[in-house]
């Protein structure tokens, strides 16, 4: 027998060939059948239920509280909750710490709430600050709405106070939730940006959803870039009820102001910190505890008594809309203070869970649909996350006060209960634990019995449906060239949107109805042509400008915790970097002593000068202003160096303060940079007050349509 191959003909080889490709793609293919087309199709649930509604929660009447028996709402947040595992799915980069709350005064009349009674007491707290786009690997300093969360560990159980850095949101009702972040998080072909808004989901999104102008325009604002954690204020965005011992309720705003002043990093300089430092923003909060600069605000509240709750061209149910500090002033409450750094991150950062339906009794929650949805979604969210319902017993989640009750067993269960019941009512263990009636001390919790009569219904109400008004007074509200930042941030972004009709709607059908000169701006900037009116009649409200919007006027007024940079080579003058370092101490400031390389320079007296870092090591965009000492070696040295040159071209471009001494006046004509109320010449000790007084305005702003030209 012949052992020889069988040589197949061409006609054969090449049916092979077909037959093997078949195959193949076959094996390739096998999930074609599991791929879905949604065009031309119903939205369904995921029981195959076509969805009448996409909009609303279901309520108790237009203004009534969400009902739990929405199980289309139920559904969507419960597998949005549940679609990242272990990270967060939204504020998954953030950093905290530990601290104390203090109140001013006893608060009975507005609260019964027992932390903000005792002005000798002080609540331990912890706080952690985010990100919301980005993941955990992300930068600080992106352009992003900011978590401001803090857990109150109060002796009648933990309140959790989770806010972010802006007062209003995306949406007015929970159910619109996941498609805000599926919206903002990275595209989901190719997984880009990370960290950013400046993409084709987001913006096609916001520009079918006019709810969104508001918030949309804040994120376009200094806002979504701050100079630090510190600098940040916080705010509850809903509207929350205080309720005193009597039983009288009141409507409130929760607001956090800081000390530090609130201020911002400028876009150019937020983009290379995103490259040069991601951990930008938690180095700074950490460095600051750590050197015993503890960050401290103001805990303070607006209140609106309950029967005025309709007196406003606006809903207080509404969570796109602010109540303007102009009709209800803030009322401070008491302050808190950031004392103490983590002692590890995943312990304490990671594994903190805030749930916004953790209050104590004296609060309790109106029917903002927004908050209605967090309350379900962060509880359920915690159980995925942390790997069960115990997660209140991890040691950063627990409560300072003892807790009893008949919930046992569950993943992770580290209670170890004693007894035979867990159930209640019992008479095997003496009834316990019991209930505690509610009382004006120390009482069970009861919520504020609110009367609800109305139709269960999928419907807006009509309060909400003004989504212009108060972005426009946002913008009119604006600095000059807090206008200029926020026209700038609309065509970065939108130039980002490959999509033109998109770019197009939102200029012609959002940005027109804010204001018609930024949209004209944007439009410009975007080769697209100016509209010419709005599309839809926006009301007046009642306020043209509100003051207190404008980050220009909340600066602290003092130089505490800035960093100088200090510019030196072999040659240059110690006596005024000593008198200048200690004249910064005066003010709680502080100098860095910055060489070409990290090794000692030697003064022009011949002394051994430590430098704290490089200039490469340590860059412009890490402090708050540049001085330059005299010594002619030293200045000659610098004005050779590439380095140097442009540290200090980069601080004047980021509109910092500089100041130049004794020969380092030359480095005015060779930089060819002009002299203005930030640029100081003759920065001696006798005038040391001209230098800070330029870096307690934190920007030097009408030098920036000028340094836009200027390389750094």
């Amino acid at each position: 027998m012949s052992t020889d191959k069988p040589t197949a003909t061409p006609s054969q080889l090449a049916g092979t060939d077909a037959l093997n490709r078949a195959n193949t793609n076959a094996k390739l293919d096998r999930l074609e059948a599991f791929r879905v087309d949604a065009t031309e199709q119903a939205l369904r649930t995921n029981q195959g239920v076509k969805i009448a509604d996409n909009q609303n929660t279901l309520r108790a009447g237009p203004r009534g509280p969400s009902l739990l028996e929405d199980f289309i709402m139920r559904e969507k947040i419960t597998h949005f909750d549940h679609e990242r595992i272990p990270e967060r799915i939204v504020h998954a980069r953030g950093t905290g710490a530990h601290g104390y709350f203090q109140a001013y005064e006893a608060h009975s009349a507005l609260t019964k709430a027992g932390f903000l009674q005792d002005p000798s007491k002080q609540t331990p707290v912890f706080v952690r600050f985010s990100t919301v786009q980005g993941p955990r690997g992300s930068g600080d300093t992106v352009r992003d709405v900011r978590g401001f969360a803090v857990k109150f560990f109060t002796d009648e159980g933990n309140f959790d106070l989770v806010g972010n850095n802006m007062p209003v949101f995306f949406i007015q009702d929970a159910i619109k939730f996941p498609d805000f972040v599926h919206a903002v998080k990275p595209e989901p072909h190719n997984e880009i940006p990370t960290g950013g808004s400046a993409h084709d989901t987001f913006w096609d999104f916001v520009s079918l959803v006019p709810e969104s102008a508001h918030m949309v325009i804040w994120a376009m604002s200094d806002r979504a870039i701050p100079k630090s954690l510190r600098t940040m204020q916080g705010f509850g965005v809903h509207t929350f009820r205080m309720i005193n011992a009597e039983g009288r309720s009141s409507f409130v705003k929760f607001h956090w102001r800081p000390k530090a002043g609130t201020c911002s990093l400028v876009w150019d300089e937020a983009q290379k910190l995103a490259g040069k430092d991601t951990d930008y923003h938690r180095r700074d909060l950490w460095e600051a505890i750590e050197m015993g600069d503890y960050p401290e605000w103001e805990f303070g509240v607006q209140v609106v008594a309950e029967e005025d709750e309709h007196k406003f061209d606006f809903d207080l149910l509404d969570p796109t809309k602010i109540i303007p500090e102009e009709l209800v002033p803030i009322t401070p409450l008491g302050k808190m203070v950031l004392n103490r750094n983590p002692d590890n991150f995943f312990a304490e950062v990671e594994q903190v869970a805030f749930c916004p339906g953790h209050i104590v009794p004296g609060i309790d929650f109106s029917n903002d649909p927004l908050l209605q949805g967090r309350l379900f979604s962060y509880t359920d969210t915690q159980i995925s996350r942390l790997g069960g319902p115990n997660f209140h017993e991890l040691p950063i989640n627990r409560a300072i006060t003892p807790v009893h009750n008949g919930q046992r067993d569950a993943m992770h269960r580290t209670t170890i209960d004693k007894g035979r019941t867990s159930y209640e009512p019992n008479s095997i263990d003496g009834g316990w634990p019991k209930e505690t009636p509610p009382g004006p001390a120390d009482g069970g919790f009861e919520s504020y019995p609110e009367r609800i009569d109305a139709y269960k219904i999928r419907q807006r109400s009509e309060s909400f449906a003004d989504h212009f008004s108060q972005a426009r007074l946002f913008y009119k509200s604006m600095s000059a060239h807090e206008q200029e930042h926020i026209i700038a941030a609309y065509s970065f972004e939108l130039g980002k949107v490959e999509r033109e009709f998109i770019r197009v709607r939102q200029v012609n059908e959002i940005l027109a109805n804010i204001d018609l000169e930024l949209a004209a701006r944007v439009a410009k900037n975007l080769g697209l042509p100016a509209p010419t009116c709005g599309t839809v009649d926006v009301p007046t409200p009642s306020l043209e400008q509100s003051p207190a919007l404008s980050q220009a006027n909340l600066l602290s007024g003092d130089i505490k915790t800035r960093k100088v940079a200090v510019l030196v080579a072999n040659g240059v003058d110690g006596a005024i970097i000593d008198t200048l370092k200690q004249a910064l101490m005066v003010e709680g400031a502080y100098a860095r002593i910055l060489g070409p390389t990290s090794a000692p320079v030697t003064t022009a007296d011949g002394q051994t000068l430590p430098v704290d870092a490089s200039m490469e090591g340590l860059p412009s965009i890490a402090f708050d202003a540049v001085f330059v000492p005299g010594g002619a070696e030293s200045i000659k040295a610098l004005s050779g160096d590439g380095v140097a040159v442009h540290y200090v071209l980069e601080a004047y471009k980021h509109l910092k303060a500089i100041g130049l001494h004794g020969e380092a006046r030359q480095l005015l004509v060779e930089l060819k940079l002009e002299v203005d109320a930030g640029l100081i010449e003759d920065a001696e000790a006798s005038n040391f007050s001209r230098f800070f007084a330029a870096i307690a305005q934190h920007r030097i702003w009408r030098r920036e349509a000028k340094a836009k030209g200027v390389p750094a």
